[in-house]
């Protein structure tokens, strides 16, 4: 009981952070790591714990969705779910003992990318041209994304920028989207696979849910940057924590 409380505060927490800035899988993977659940198994029943939220994103940017070129969302669409698949297979064929060397660094690079999003997508800025985009980029994103979603809608909102996108929200439309499907591929995957543990999933999709309704007139009420400095602050704890098993 005292896990399924852990991982249902966890969650909620999680949640909430995704609505505000992101960065829920900071707390979902690592909570399931802590109650027992192998780290493999962790990563994809955190995928499955925080999918309703990437659900409710993209219906409510459906608007922004709709805007888009059909031919070339589709295009878009396709190359992430084949990256998606091929992230969630890797996944699968991933030991414990070589997952759990891989996520630290897998963390502490999510963490340094939520802390640098911004001049990252700067950076694209000033390097894309006019609404143009590349199949690798997309495909190497969605392959990540597919294996661990940590830092996946700041890596996409670079990408955006990268093709010389300006309108936010159609940004983050695009990127609720896309994360959708990434979400959906790899909860397909891993629930055929049977690695997910689904008792902890069922509680953990109905508190992030809840968490990521609570989490709306939070993100209006507290500065952004304190926002940002909780999701740092918690991203590199659980980096050096996870770091620390390796030891």
């Amino acid at each position: 009981m005292t896990d399924y409380v852990i991982l249902a505060l966890a969650a909620f927490f999680a949640g909430t952070l995704n609505t505000v800035a992101g960065g829920g899988t900071f707390l979902t993977f690592p909570a399931l790591v802590y109650t027992g659940v192998p780290v493999v198994a962790a990563n994809a029943t955190s995928a499955v714990a925080v999918f309703p939220g990437y659900l409710g994103g993209a219906v409510g940017f459906r608007k922004e969705l709709a805007a888009f070129n059909r031919k070339r969302l589709l295009r878009i669409g396709l190359l992430t779910a084949a990256g998606g698949l091929v992230g969630s297979l890797l996944l699968l064929v991933s030991s414990n003992e070589a997952f759990s060397i891989v996520v630290p660094f897998l963390l502490a690079a999510a963490t340094l990318i939520f802390a640098f999003g911004s001049r990252m997508q700067a950076w694209a800025r000033g390097q894309g041209g006019e609404q143009r985009e590349g199949w690798l980029g997309t495909l190497v994103v969605a392959v990540y994304g597919g294996y661990f979603n940590g830092g996946l809608g700041i890596v996409l909102l670079a990408l955006f920028s990268f093709w010389g996108m300006r309108d936010l929200n159609a940004m983050n439309g695009l990127k609720n989207g896309l994360s959708f499907i990434l979400s959906a591929i790899s909860v397909a995957t891993f629930a055929l696979a049977g690695i997910v543990a689904w008792p902890q999933a069922v509680v953990m999709m109905a508190a992030a849910t809840i968490g990521g309704y609570a989490g709306a007139p939070l993100a209006r009420a507290l500065p952004a940057s304190v926002v940002r400095g909780i999701v740092i602050l918690v991203g590199a704890v659980m980096s050096l924590v996870f770091f620390l098993r390796l030891l």
